[in-house]
């Protein structure tokens, strides 16, 4: 139990030290939370509006009762504005709370975006898109020393921790709330049903948002910098495979994610399809080399407008003898509402 106690204060110390960064989450299933990857994939389905769940938990091998635990939540809409042009609008919500002390960070955006037809005959689904979005939001970080002490909080006549005492410490429980804005670009060209590539970049924190916990101090925010690229291509009237990769930098820090999943479908007018996948994790560490942070296995199923999903992250790292490889699991759910107006019929890549 102190082992685990110990761990579990390190590591939120540690996230508390990233944090004062960047309260950023991240998502093995990338490509299923699409708001918290690119703000120009506002609007990019096969659709009238989607819906997406993403949930997250990390670290409960060591972190008992107090893993990391991530969810969001978005929505999204299209709408056409000329012919082959749209415009969408949405929204997304993240929670994510980190270790013993609880530090939670919270954040919501408005998305917006617009997609320009690029190559494509009148009123054909396929061709070539060009997306420009953009959040704009606001985020707060709180933390909580309910379940932690300090050494001025051991009472030595009595050899035990009186949470009684003040702690001495000049630590504020809330950062205070900041603005913040991303903004991104996509292309994508779709060849047919099983058959599209896409590529995108972002730029999160463009306004350089400061907060901390400290009264005296401010911090101000890496930029993050996202680059990702993907596809569909066809194996056989029924097997598809979709390879994909992101890799995300911000200050020092650097990770990059890729693999693929192979996707089965049984092409009827009530689509069920399901999808297996490996992917491999990389990240720095610290300042120095590359290393292999953890693979990952998937599937999913398909049910005409809804997707479940399910990820397990085996961890790889240094830290794999005390885990014993265990590292995290991810659960998402997207539902997309089927635009039966030709106004919404635009063809976009499977992700």
């Amino acid at each position: 139990m102190k082992i685990k106690l110990f761990i579990s204060l390190v590591l939120s110390l540690f996230a508390n030290s990233m944090f004062a960064q960047s309260p950023d989450a991240r998502f093995s299933q990338f490509y299923a939370a699409p708001l918290q990857l690119n703000p120009a994939l506002n609007g990019v389905f096969d659709g009238s509006f989607r819906i997406v769940a993403n949930y997250r938990d990390q670290w409960a091998s060591i972190l008992d009762t107090d893993p990391y635990r991530t969810l969001a939540f978005s929505f999204d809409y299209r709408q056409r504005v000329f012919d082959g042009d749209y415009f969408a609008m949405g929204f997304d919500v993240l929670g994510d709370q980190a270790g013993i002390t609880k530090l939670r960070n919270s954040r919501a955006n408005a998305n917006f975006s617009y997609l320009k037809k690029l190559v494509g005959g009148r009123g054909t689904n396929y061709g070539q898109y060009l997306i420009a979005g953009g959040q704009i939001g606001a985020g707060q970080s709180t933390i909580d020393y309910s379940d932690v002490w300090f050494t001025s909080q051991f009472d030595m006549s009595k050899e035990e921790v009186d949470f009684a005492l003040d702690n001495l410490e000049n630590i504020n429980e809330s950062s205070g709330m900041y603005l913040n804005i991303n903004a991104g670009l996509m292309w994508y060209g779709v060849i047919d049903d099983d058959f599209s590539v896409y590529a995108g970049a972002a730029i999160n924190h463009l306004n350089n948002p400061q907060f901390s916990f400290l009264d005296n101090q401010q911090h101000t925010m890496y930029e993050k910098w996202i680059l990702h690229a993907g596809g569909q291509l066809p194996l056989g009237d029924a097997f598809s495979i979709l390879p994909a990769a992101v890799y995300m930098i911000q200050g020092p820090s650097n990770s990059t994610t890729f693999g693929f999943n192979v996707r089965y479908s049984n092409n009827d007018r009530n689509e069920l399809a399901v999808r297996a996948g490996a992917w491999m994790h990389l990240a720095n560490e610290l300042t120095t080399s590359t290393l292999n942070d953890a693979f990952i296995i998937n599937g999913a199923l398909e049910f005409e407008d809804y997707q479940f999903g399910f990820s397990y992250d085996i961890n790889a790292s240094s830290l794999k003898d005390a885990t014993a490889g265990r590292g995290g699991f991810e659960l998402s759910f997207i539902y997309i509402h089927p635009g039966k107006e030709r106004r919404f019929r635009v063809k976009c890549p499977q992700f």
